[in-house]
Formats: structure tokens, C-alpha cells, sequence
């Protein structure tokens, strides 16, 4: 059993950076493939990027170039650094974990075994 519980949500400007954290707690947190993930209201909870064992990492289209994903494995910590925010950025952020080898990496939900809360990023225009 895995938690994770997410940090660091709150209000910006457009072009305003945030950082996100993700802690986790339970088990050896490097044997872990780390995802994020995002729900705007009425929407469905969408890709946003995900850091595999190795530390290689793979993002959505849209927020290439701005947002990057890393992991501090002492700490049981995964980050997501969100630079140049823009409107349509808001929306809950989650962190999610599920097990794989060193090099894999996922992109769907279902993928995931772990969810945390969630936190809430708004940016305004």
C-alpha cells in the first residue's frame, strides 16, 4: 500500500509558475513509475505527465515546454515545477503510483494503482 498526498495548489496569474508535491509513504518509493494527473470541473481527469524509474520522463503535448516532472527518491517526493500558467491550467492535479520496471512509464489511468486527493491549481486571466 502506497499514500500520497499532494501539496502546493493554489492561485496564480497567467504566466505565473507554481510548484506541486507529491509525497508518498508506505513502501520503497524508487520501485515506483510516478504520474500526473489533472480534472478540470466537467471534465475527465486527463494525462499531464509521468517520471519512470529512471528518472526519464514523458509529457502531454500540452504542457511540454512548461511543466517538469521530477523525483527526489530520499525524500519519497515526486515534483511537478508549472511554469507559464495559463488559464486553462486550472483544474484538480493528482499525483498518482503504480509499480513497473526501471525504464517503463504510463500514460492512461488505469494504469495506476494509487491516487492522492488531489489539490487545487487556478490561474487567472
Amino acid at each position: 500500500q502506497v499514500q500520497l498526498v499532494e501539496s502546493g495548489g493554489g492561485l496564480v496569474q497567467a504566466g505565473g509558475s507554481l510548484r506541486l508535491s507529491c509525497a508518498a509513504s508506505g513502501r520503497t518509493f524508487s520501485n515506483y513509475v510516478m504520474g500526473w494527473f489533472r480534472q478540470a470541473p466537467g471534465k475527465e481527469r486527463d494525462f499531464v505527465g509521468t517520471i519512470a524509474r529512471s528518472g526519464w520522463t514523458y509529457y502531454a503535448d500540452s504542457v511540454k515546454g512548461r511543466f517538469t516532472i521530477s523525483r527526489d527518491n530520499p525524500k519519497n517526493t515526486v515534483y511537478l515545477q508549472m511554469n507559464s500558467l495559463r488559464p486553462e491550467d486550472t483544474a484538480v492535479y493528482y499525483c498518482a503510483a503504480t509499480t513497473g520496471n526501471i525504464r517503463a512509464y504510463y500514460t492512461q489511468r488505469q494504469d495506476y494503482t494509487y491516487w492522492g486527493q488531489g489539490t487545487q491549481v487556478t490561474v487567472s486571466s
